[in-house]
């Protein structure tokens, strides 16, 4: 008996020790359930739910002519939930009825899958139930809108499940035109360039939030479940379309022609300071041209000759020297303190200032700088702090402002010899946008102007903040301002002007300065084969009432056939400023007396629709080849000749299509298996691989079209 109690005793005691584990259980459970249940739902929803920043809808950059340069287009992402009640309702009823029809009408609009294949995606997600399935992304607003008439899709969001997601992706409709100093925009705005970072919190708005649930390894948004953003103000720049264009596509002729590294093209309005173009171009790894930096804002280097204006308005202005005042060249060399200064022509001896300023003599002024500033060099480099070249231009994009470098007597790089070759441009760093506001200054009597590159900020088409001129100061008296602009004047006017041979223009008048600074290739120094040069122009025109300044500067290569200033830059800023004052400044229809375009023109078809076409518009044409089905045509003296479209450069060689139109360039490029890229409008005049050498596929060849 004893045992039987014993063991009794003992299952009672579980029973009882079960029962009190069973109240403990559901006390705690009702206590979590009633009690602490807020709590935990809100710590459940907290791990499920989640705002989510939602980006308003960035601004827009236009130019100063109404034109947009950078701009925000929607764009769709497509997901599906395959779990969602409506889709799944009768037993996938709507979904399987469906499938088909949709996965036919997906196949058409993206060409990417057969019908089948998106069939089969679509089957395995439902089989999934994947509820947050990566459709597709990056998707048009042309192909959103015609995806949501698509079967299924048409029926909502609830009975469909499918999730359109949109946002914000920044475009530059002309690519390339001012595509550094328009910017970037990147999700990380830390990593932006151009006005793009500078007004980068304009741009952007304020930033709304979005309710998103976490399912499936996934966020999706809780639809209503929104605090609205509120979209960027746009900004109005400084810049023209037609200048712009203009200096970009003669500046891509230029380098291309000359197989150039890098150059810019700044062109300022004289009187407000306003940035109204600044191209920039540099050479890729491929061999074509791309804006890949700032160069005209941010890179100083050493100037050369363009410099000397510094040292003649200081030298002027301090009443050391005139216009007048003879220096003795001693033959275009000499050394200063055991180092050799030399002339890019020899032979001068006694000139007068001006005209050594006009033959760019940098024995002259490297021995008028020694000779006045040698024992007071603190006298000249004020000079140039009132020129402002020794600090940041205060420009718009300051991010990427490059900051110049002057010596003073306190550094220890400080020689004997840094006076006479900062006077000649050497041993000193400035941006081509520093000299251009020097240059500026004498155009615009004297008064230096701040640039600037935004007119307003613009916030439903009503400006909220517009920005005014700003001067900076007065670089000099009045007195020395006439015989500077003498000086600028002659280099051009006169006929032993480093100007006078590209830039002289009968039309109107044209006054700046040449340079060709000599530059190392890398950093082992100035060794014969290792020397490249920079070639600038810097002027304003028209002389007798400025209304333009154009800064022009371009690095070359070893490979470059033009090194000196006016043939390089010089071209270039002639092509510019006529275009500019043809359109702009000229009372009567403008033609440039130095340059006839007598090229042909280029066509490229079928044979039997040339003939066509020449026959109706009764045009005479004669066909220089037998068989074969293409034809490229020549028109000259209203006159046609149907020629071998490939310029018999035969199979595998490149063929000439200067003169085409980029459609039949293109065409006739791309056919052979090249890749084409283009810049400017008109006819193509250079190509970057020339006719009849080798290529292989899918090799990218340059077009430059004018």
């Amino acid at each position: 008996m004893e045992i039987k109690k014993d063991i009794l005793w003992r299952v009672y005691l579980c029973f009882l020790g079960i029962v009190l584990l069973g109240i403990v259980v559901l006390g705690k459970a009702f206590y979590i359930q009633r009690v602490e249940g807020k709590f935990w739902k809100g710590m459940g929803d907290s791990l499920h739910l989640k705002y989510m920043p939602l980006e308003g809808q960035r601004g827009t950059i236009y130019s100063e002519d109404g034109n947009m340069l950078s701009t925000s287009v929607p764009i769709f992402d497509v997901y599906i939930d395959f779990g969602a009640d409506g889709l799944r309702e009768k037993e996938g009823k709507r979904f399987k009825d469906n499938i088909d029809s949709l996965s036919l009408s997906l196949a058409n609009l993206f060409n990417d899958k057969t019908a089948e294949e998106y069939k089969q995606e679509l089957q395995l997600g439902y089989k999934n139930k994947d509820r947050y399935y990566i459709l597709k992304k990056k998707i048009s607003f042309v192909e959103y809108a015609q995806l949501r008439e698509f079967p299924l899709v048409r029926q909502g969001r609830n009975k469909s499940g499918f999730i359109i997601d949109p946002r914000d992706k920044r475009i530059n409709p002309y690519v390339l035109l001012a595509n550094r100093t328009i910017g970037l925009s990147r999700e990380n705005a830390k990593l932006n360039v151009g006005l793009e970072q500078s007004y980068d919190s304009l741009l952007r708005g304020n930033t709304g939030q979005r309710l998103m649930r976490y399912i499936a390894g996934a966020y999706m948004p809780v639809e209503g479940a929104e605090v609205d953003a509120e979209n960027g103000k746009d900004i109005i720049t400084t810049l023209d379309t037609y200048i712009q264009d203009v200096a970009e596509n003669a500046l891509m002729k230029m380098m291309v022609g000359n197989n150039s590294l890098h150059g810019t093209v700044i062109v300022m309005e004289t009187a407000t300071g306003k940035i109204k173009a600044i191209a920039n171009l540099g050479k890729q790894i491929d061999g074509t041209y791309t804006e890949d930096l700032n160069y005209g804002v941010g890179k100083a280097t050493e100037p050369g000759s363009i410099f000397k204006l510094a040292t003649l308005i200081s030298l002027l202005d301090d009443k050391y020297v005139d216009m007048n005042t003879i220096v003795d060249c001693e033959g275009g060399v000499k050394y200063f303190y055991g180092l050799r200064i030399k002339d890019s022509h020899l032979g001068a001896h006694d000139l007068t200032v001006k005209e050594a300023f006009l033959r760019s003599s940098n024995v002259a002024f490297a021995k008028l700088a020694d000779q006045f500033y040698h024992n007071q060099p603190n006298k000249f480099i004020d000079n140039l702090h009132r020129f402002h070249l020794d600090t940041l231009t205060g420009i718009d994009i300051t991010a990427t402002s490059g900051k110049p470098t002057i010596k003073r007597p306190s550094n220890r790089s400080w020689a004997n010899t840094t006076i006479p070759f900062m006077a000649h441009g050497y041993e000193e760093l400035v941006t081509p946008l520093h000299m251009l506001m020097l240059y500026n200054a004498v155009a615009n009597n004297g008064k230096m102007m701040k640039p600037y590159l935004v007119n307003a900020v613009r916030e439903y088409g009503v400006d909220v903040k517009t920005f005014q001129p700003v001067m900076l100061g007065k670089i000099c008296s009045d007195e020395t301002l006439v015989q500077v602009k003498e000086c600028l004047g002659a280099v051009v006017d006169s006929a032993h002007g480093t100007g006078h041979r590209v830039l002289f223009d009968s039309a109107y008048k044209i006054a700046g300065k040449t340079g060709t600074a000599v530059t190392a290739l890398d950093n082992r120094g100035y060794n014969k084969g290792n020397k490249i040069y920079q070639a600038s122009f810097i002027g304003y025109f028209p002389a007798n009432q400025p209304k333009y300044t154009m800064a022009v500067v371009i690095q070359n290569s070893n490979e470059s056939r033009l090194i000196y200033g006016a043939d390089v830059s010089g071209t270039v800023f002639k092509e510019v400023s006529d275009k500019v004052y043809g359109r702009y400044l000229s009372t009567k229809k403008y033609v440039s007396t130095k340059t006839v375009d007598s090229s042909l023109y280029k066509y490229y078809g079928l044979k039997t629709e040339l003939s066509s076409i020449f026959s109706t518009l009764s045009v005479p044409y004669v066909d220089s080849m037998n068989g074969g089905y293409w034809r490229g045509v020549g028109m000259k003296n209203n006159a046609a000749t149907l020629v071998d479209p490939a310029n018999n450069t035969g199979k595998g060689l490149m063929p000439n299509v200067v003169g085409m139109g980029l459609k039949d360039a293109v065409y006739l490029i791309e056919n052979m298996g090249l890749k084409v890229a283009a810049t400017g409008r008109g006819k193509v005049i250079n190509q970057s691989l020339v006719a009849g050498t080798p290529f292989t596929k899918g090799q990218k060849v340059l077009l430059v079209l004018n």
